[in-house]
């Protein structure tokens, strides 16, 4: 999900990937991982190669924030950026960003309140602008002479939206990929409505849950939005590397005597510290000044809610790409598809 546009009547695309949870899903889709007990899948050679490709990391601070970055690629080299969707990290970029990196120098940022960057108070699309800017110039993406390209996924894709229509001077150009603007479609408002009314009672995939084996943390892994997904070795890799450890609660043992148990790293009130009033454009497409492409699924909602005839916020500015054969995740559906169209759009655009 990007910039929230439903109270303005602008066009509602796409699923909102705020966390939702719902046990009325089948279970390849509620938990991908469980028929593994902790077990890592089978994995084919492309990605075994890609994620031993250990990227530079390191810590670039905006705003008195540490803000995760992973690095691969020669200083020099023309930058990429890469901004990952909600509740996720920069490790979900791990799988491609190797095979980004022959012709450029390439930084996947874990966003503030995700992955191992810091949490804040308040949550800003503004924030991202100057914590993206901090991320390039302080890893090496301005050096080659020439502005980077930022990519963003979902919620990523909506960052770089933002930052491409308010700060254009901080980038070449910008890719966004599946990247929706509205709010939640119907099935997602009713599964919360249910969820307020019983708010005081604890469940067991609250995100701020403690699970006391990393085998148990595993089986609660789930996409958001919901999706069924093939590649279980990129859900796996991308799942563990959601985790840390964290004392249990009071009165609970974890299997080794240590005391500690799993947790997600994303801060669970990231949705109620968000401050949406800088990002809405007052439910208007802006004028931009830099290039801009969207690349999305066949099968994502977008395609569903257009189908039924609504516009895209994007309008005619903003060329597409379609990957067949792929949900909202297109990075865990086709990510050699995607890496294939970034590679050849790369090298033949912006004009």
């Amino acid at each position: 999900m990007a910039n929230d546009l439903s109270k303005t009547g602008s066009s509602k695309e796409t699923y909102d990937d705020r966390p939702f949870h719902s046990e009325d899903l089948p279970p390849e889709v509620r938990a991908p991982l469980a028929r593994y007990a902790g077990a890592q899948p089978p994995a084919p050679a492309w990605f075994d190669w890609a994620i031993a490709q250990e990227p530079e990391r390191g810590f670039v601070t905006s705003l008195g924030t540490p803000i995760e970055t992973l690095t691969w690629g020669e200083r020099g080299k023309p930058g990429l950026l890469l901004a990952h969707g909600n509740s996720a990290h920069a490790d979900w970029w791990s799988p491609l960003g190797p095979y980004l990196a022959k012709d450029y120098r390439v930084t996947a940022m874990s966003l503030a309140g995700m992955g191992d960057s810091g949490w804040r108070d308040v949550y800003r699309f503004g924030d991202f602008a100057e914590d993206a800017e901090a991320v390039a110039r302080g890893t090496g993406l301005y050096d080659g002479g020439r502005k980077p390209i930022y990519i963003g996924h979902s919620f990523g894709g909506g960052q770089v939206f933002f930052t491409a229509a308010r700060r254009p001077e901080l980038m070449h150009a910008a890719i966004l990929v599946d990247t929706g603007f509205g709010g939640p479609p119907p099935e997602v408002l009713e599964e919360r409505r249910k969820r307020a009314e019983i708010a005081n009672i604890p469940t067991g995939d609250r995100p701020s849950r403690v699970y006391p084996t990393l085998a148990k943390a595993l089986e609660r892994f789930r996409l958001m939005p919901p999706q069924p997904a093939e590649n279980d070795y990129i859900l796996d890799f991308i799942a563990r590397r959601s985790l840390k450890q964290v004392p249990l609660p009071a009165g609970e043992t974890s299997e080794n005597g240590s005391g500690l148990g799993w947790s997600w790293k994303f801060d669970p009130n990231m949705w109620e510290k968000l401050d949406r009033s800088d990002g809405t454009f007052g439910g208007q497409m802006p004028a931009l000044k830099v290039p801009m492409i969207h690349v999305y699924g066949d099968k994502s909602r977008i395609i569903e809610r257009r189908a039924s005839g609504e516009p895209s916020f994007l309008g005619a500015q903003v060329p597409e790409i379609e990957i067949p054969d792929s949900h909202h995740h297109v990075l865990i559906d086709q990510p050699l598809a995607l890496v294939a169209a970034l590679r050849t759009l790369l090298a033949t655009w912006p004009h």
